[in-house]
């Protein structure tokens, strides 16, 4: 079990963790929340290494990827840095990289009735306009749980806000600040159920964020 308290925030700074090896070779990864060694709920940064492959397997509770950087591919594609994926439950593939490539990686964490197929190119989708100066990418919706990309102009201030359902942030870019600390690009953050917070950034910063989604009680 790690960062299984979904009632505690958690912020991992991912540049600074080390690689841990995988069951597959060449495959690396860095765990930030795991239910059990290889099965049940994990979201992890993932790296292959030129060349890499992992075997065939299946997704009970569904799979969602974001392309970090490289060329991830399975047998359904090849897909480019900013790519967001999502993988049904029941769905299953067998995932490698030529070039190799850095992926943002969460399984089984999906509703069973959320079987939407997602297959989003976000370097090539049109920004809409957000609260203030943010621009706004939806990427996926299912009854609460909604996924978007966040771009923040320089010096953008947000609003004081309660995320009901939880929050969670992956910075793709810049550095990402709230009255609690700075994030800078790699940050992880997981923030509970009607945690409160006032977020604002110095420089232009992309954050990948997810709302709604974590349990509304404690464990």
């Amino acid at each position: 079990m790690l960062n299984m308290d979904f009632s505690k925030k958690v912020v991992i700074r991912t540049a600074e963790q080390e690689w841990v090896p995988s069951p597959a070779g060449g495959v690396l990864r860095k765990p930030l929340a795991r239910e059990e060694a290889e099965r049940g709920h994990a979201t992890s940064v993932v790296r292959y290494e030129p060349g890499a492959s992992f075997k065939r397997h299946e997704h009970p509770l569904g799979e969602e990827i974001l392309v970090l950087d490289g060329v991830f591919s399975d047998e359904t594609g090849d897909y480019p840095a900013g790519t967001y994926l999502r993988n049904p439950p029941g769905s299953g593939h067998a995932p490698f990289s030529k070039e190799g490539c850095t992926l943002l990686v969460k399984l089984h964490q999906f509703d069973d009735r959320d079987q939407s197929t997602v297959r989003i190119d976000t370097r090539n989708t049109a920004w809409l306009p957000g609260i203030g100066g943010l621009e706004v990418m939806p990427l996926h919706e299912f009854e609460h749980e909604h996924v978007a990309l966040v771009k923040w102009p320089a010096n953008e201030v947000f609003q004081p806000h309660r995320h009901f359902g939880g929050e969670e942030i992956f910075v793709l870019s810049g550095e990402f600040c709230d009255e609690h600390g700075r994030y800078p690009e790699g940050t992880w953050i997981r923030s509970p159920h009607m945690s409160q917070h006032h977020p604002f950034v110095d420089r232009e910063t992309v954050i990948w964020v997810k709302t709604g989604h974590l349990p509304v009680s404690a464990p």
